[in-house]
C-alpha cells in the first residue's frame, strides 16, 4: 500500500496502524515480525508511546514500507526544523540530518539525550549497522553485554542487529550523530 501524501502529517502511531491495516497484518503478525509485545505495539499505534528509530526500522521492515514513510518529519521550515527535536521517546529526541533520503539505506541524525537517562521500554536491534559520534556529553552503550563508555570526539561503529541500548551517564544533555545503515 502506497503511503498517501496527506499522511505526512499524521502521527506515527496512526502511520504504523494504517499500514498494518492496509497489509491485513494482524497485531500478532506484526508482534511475531519483530519480537515486540502485542501490547507495545497497541500503544505505539495508539500514541500513547514514541518509538525510537531502531523500532521503527524494524517495523517499517516488517510492514514492507520505506523508513522515510514512518521517519518523515512534519512540514516545517528549515529554520524550525533546525531549532527543534522530533521528540521519539521522554527522554530522547532526534532531528534528522538527511531530510529526504526515501528509498536510502543510509539515514543519519542528531541526537541528544536528557542528563541521567536511558531509553525506556525495548532496546534497540534492528538490521544493519550503526555508527555514533559524540559532539558532546558522555553516554554508555550497551552492545549486547559489552558496555562501550563515550565521551566528547569518541565515536563507536557496531552491528546493529545486536541488541544495544544508550544511556547518558553524565549530568548535561549529550549530543550525538548517528548514523544508520539499514540493507
Amino acid at each position: 500500500m502506497a503511503p498517501k501524501k496527506s499522511s505526512a502529517m499524521q502521527p506515527v502511531g496512526k502511520k504504523i496502524r494504517q499500514a498494518r491495516l492496509g497489509k491485513k497484518m494482524t497485531l500478532d503478525n506484526l508482534a511475531n515480525e519483530t519480537g515486540f509485545s502485542v501490547d507495545y505495539i497497541k500503544q505505539i499505534e495508539s500514541g500513547k508511546k514514541i518509538p525510537p528509530v531502531g523500532t521503527l526500522l524494524q517495523l517499517s521492515r516488517a510492514l514492507q514500507v520505506d523508513s522515510s514513510f514512518l521517519l518523515k518529519e512534519q512540514k516545517a521550515t528549515l529554520s524550525k526544523r533546525v531549532k527543534a527535536y522530533t521528540k521519539r521517546t521522554d527522554n530522547y529526541a532526534y532531528n534528522t540530518l538527511t531530510p529526504g533520503a526515501e528509498n536510502k539505506h543510509l539515514k543519519a541524525f542528531r541526537v541528544t539525550i536528557d542528563a541521567n537517562s536511558e531509553h525506556s521500554g525495548v532496546g534497540f536491534r534492528h538490521e544493519g549497522e550503526e555508527f555514533v559520534y559524540v559532539l558532546n556529553g558522555n553516554v554508555e552503550i550497551s552492545v549486547g553485554e559489552h558496555v562501550n563508555k563515550l565521551g566528547k570526539n569518541d565515536s563507536l561503529h557496531f552491528n546493529s542487529g545486536i541488541q544495544h541500548n544508550l544511556r547518558n551517564t553524565g549530568k548535561d544533555k549529550a549530543e550525538l550523530i548517528v548514523v544508520i545503515y539499514n540493507p
